[in-house]
């Protein structure tokens, strides 16, 4: 069965979502005794008592809302160690930069971390990044995030750690509730979503719409008659419904719908990204528990890339549509109430192409150049976690069968002839991998844990087949590269001295070997190479103090990376993109119901913009502000503030040739929330 043919399958099941959802209660057996009233969660099934056993952050909803930008990558920043490629946001960055990784295990653009949304993983299937501006704060409950390896489902992305996102529901949501505010620079953010209870189960549509001019990325004494705000419009769409098929098992289906367009540096210097997606999940919490979840995605980018010296157009990536069918299915049998067992299977299977033609000074183009190729991954895992008094031991294994196909790359010129075709040897093969740890409940107030695990990622097509241009330096793909393999260990200590008091701190040493790194091969030319590995060692710090009225969430990161290599230039080299330490501090007050006044000081440090340290990136702190206050009945009045000491976030470095990052910013506006 190809792709297209599945995704008409697929797509055809999900249109179907709404007559299923309205018929669920019906489904149940009307003869069945009545076992207590019926509750939905809309969520997947609860993780188990090893969870603490790696470090595990968790951002609630009262934080996921209340940021300074009102955008998820702003909120994820607070986790000190998540990192993007670059320090921009999805509001003045390239959408294929947006990669996302912890533990300093960076080097390029693509994610080694498992981004999840209710489940299925968001990451672009030809590029890697993650399509920040598609996830509206406030649709979410709950943000999860799990530094290091994983080997539980769709656990062959998870090489530095796993983010996994799930989404609110009317107990979060109220029936209605929506956002609007202006800022400065006369630019809008709007959302609303609507959550009706519908008999036991309930429906969420929610819509956002964020649009500007932008702020300068270029500095005033670079600028150009051709130079051009960060301009940006961007909006999305989503539907999900939740209902009870019986006492024990709940449908949920979510539908999202995308758009995404960006101005960068120069004026025509323009991108867009688009997309859709749809899942089907069956999550049942009976006796034999049980996850069944079906995916399929649809996305797409362009990019024009203008030269710095001519400023005319000398790349139109005219589009790369991609994509990715998957799904899991998971089932927990009954082995005693000391154990969770979870065994279970995954697929994704992700197809993509690039169109993009050069063009020369004379404003002509050059070639045609199209390129592309099919990946799979089938995963099978199995784990357990084992609760022996105040010791829980988890250990799990995982095998995947990876493939990678019909790889392509094809240049043709104006007048039709071919310059180059290559086709590409199809690869594949399994890969094996395991985690395991412990936790041991040493008293009331103190949990001490360790664990070790291994990974893998394959490499994007992107990696493999398309090469791209931060003008004036040429990155080439390459079709031979190997998957990453990732090894690590860590060990720490959770401490609560009393209930309003959490501590933790964690020491880790992870290595991903036969890393992909962009390369320097020549002046103003790199190349996507395995390098032996990047190594990450370091300590990781947490703390949060809830007093009711005041509260207090801190986080700190410090890593000693390093890039080993057979190239005496590369090795030893700190990974290009990565700072050694980060921090991130939120205070916040809220002296009574709906009022809420926070403020948060985030540090980031010095950074490398290459693999061989020629540009540093200066280290950055900045400052945000967060006030709400409720005006009347359901409507609030929300002040926000964006890097409020105006410092200046250097985000690229060309010899000199520098884009910055957020300037100050204020936003005014209300929020309405219905019960």
């Amino acid at each position: 069965m190809t792709y297209q043919r599945s995704f008409r399958l697929v797509g055809g099941l999900l249109a179907g979502c709404p007559l299923l959802l309205l018929a669920a209660p019906a489904l149940a057996d009307e003869n069945a005794e009545p076992a207590g009233p019926i509750i939905v969660t809309g969520h997947g099934l609860e993780s188990g008592p090893a969870t603490p056993a790696y470090d595990v952050e968790t951002i609630e909803r009262d934080a996921v809302i209340a940021s300074a930008s009102g955008r998820i990558e702003d909120v994820l920043n607070s986790v000190a160690g998540f990192a993007q490629f670059r320090r921009s946001d999805s509001r003045s960055a390239n959408p294929s930069s947006q990669g996302a990784t912890l533990r300093a295990l960076g080097g390029n653009a693509s994610s080694r971390t498992l981004v999840l949304l209710d489940g299925v993983p968001v990451a672009n299937p030809f590029f890697g990044y993650i399509p920040f501006s598609a996830i509206a704060p406030e649709r979410l409950s709950s943000i999860r995030v799990t530094r290091g390896g994983g080997s539980g489902a769709f656990g062959a992305g998870a090489v530095a750690g796993t983010i996994e996102m799930t989404s609110a529901g009317p107990d979060q949501i109220g029936a209605l509730q929506g956002i609007a505010l202006v800022n400065d620079r006369g630019e809008t953010q709007a959302s609303a979503s609507a959550a009706p209870k519908l008999g036991a189960g309930y429906l969420v549509a929610s819509v956002q719409w964020d649009r500007g001019e932008g702020f300068w990325t270029t500095p005033a004494s670079q600028r150009v008659p051709a130079s051009s705000r960060a301009a940006y419009d961007s909006w999305s769409a989503s539907l999900r419904a939740v209902a009870p098929l019986n006492a024990d098992v709940e449908l949920q289906a979510s539908a999202l719908a995308y758009g995404d367009t960006r101005s960068l540096r120069f004026k025509g210097a323009d991108s867009t990204s688009d997309g859709q997606q749809a899942s089907l999940r069956l999550v049942g919490r009976g006796n034999w528990q049980f996850d069944v979840l079906g995916y399929v995605q649809a996305q797409d980018f362009s990019n024009v890339v203008i030269s710095s010296s001519t400023f005319r157009k000398t790349l139109d990536q005219r589009r790369t549509p991609t994509t990715a069918i998957g799904g899991k299915a998971e089932l927990r049998p009954p082995v005693g109430k000391d154990h969770v067992l979870r065994i279970g299977t995954d697929l994704r299977l992700t197809e993509g192409h690039l169109l993009e033609l050069p063009y020369n000074a004379t404003g002509a183009f050059t070639a045609v150049r199209r390129a592309g190729g099919n990946q799979s991954d089938l995963g099978f895992y199995i784990e357990d976690d084992w609760t022996l008094g105040d010791l829980v031991i988890t250990a799990g294994g995982r095998a995947d069968r990876w493939t990678i196909r019909n790889g392509f790359y094809r240049s043709v010129s104006p007048a039709g002839a071919v310059t180059q075709d290559s086709a590409y040897a199809d690869r594949s093969g399994w890969m094996g991998n395991a985690r395991g740890g412990l936790v041991w409940n040493a008293g009331k107030a103190v949990s001490l844990r360790a664990a070790a695990y291994t990974g893998m990622r394959l490499p994007t097509l992107n990696e493999l087949y398309r090469p791209f241009v931060v003008f004036p330096v040429t990155t080439q793909a390459n079709p031979d590269l190997k998957p990453e393999r990732l090894r690590g260990y860590e060990a720490g200590v959770d401490i609560h001295p009393f209930e309003a008091l959490t501590l933790s701190l964690t020491a880790f040493d992870n290595k991903v070997k036969d890393a992909i790194a962009n390369v320097t091969v020549a002046t103003n030319q790199r190349e996507r190479q395995n390098v032996d590995s990047v190594h990450a060692r370091g300590l990781e710090a947490a703390a949060a103090i809830d007093l009711g009225k005041v509260r207090f969430d801190g986080s700190l990161a410090w890593t000693d990376a390093k890039v080993r290599a057979q190239d005496p230039d590369l090795d030893g080299k700190r990974p290009a993109q990565v700072p050694r330490f980060a921090a991130s501090a939120t205070l916040a007050w809220l002296p009574a119901d709906g009022w809420r006044f926070a403020a948060t000081l985030r540090h980031v440090g010095a950074q490398y913009e290459d693999d061989l340290q020629s540009y540093v990136l200066p280290a950055a702190t900045t400052l945000d502000g967060y006030v709400q206050v409720p005006v009347t009945g359901p409507v609030s009045l929300v002040l926000r503030a964006e890097n409020l000491t105006d410092e200046d976030i250097v985000t690229r470095n060309q010899d000199g040739s520098i884009d910055l990052g957020t300037p100050r910013t204020f936003w005014a506006g209300v929020r309405v929330a219905l019960r």
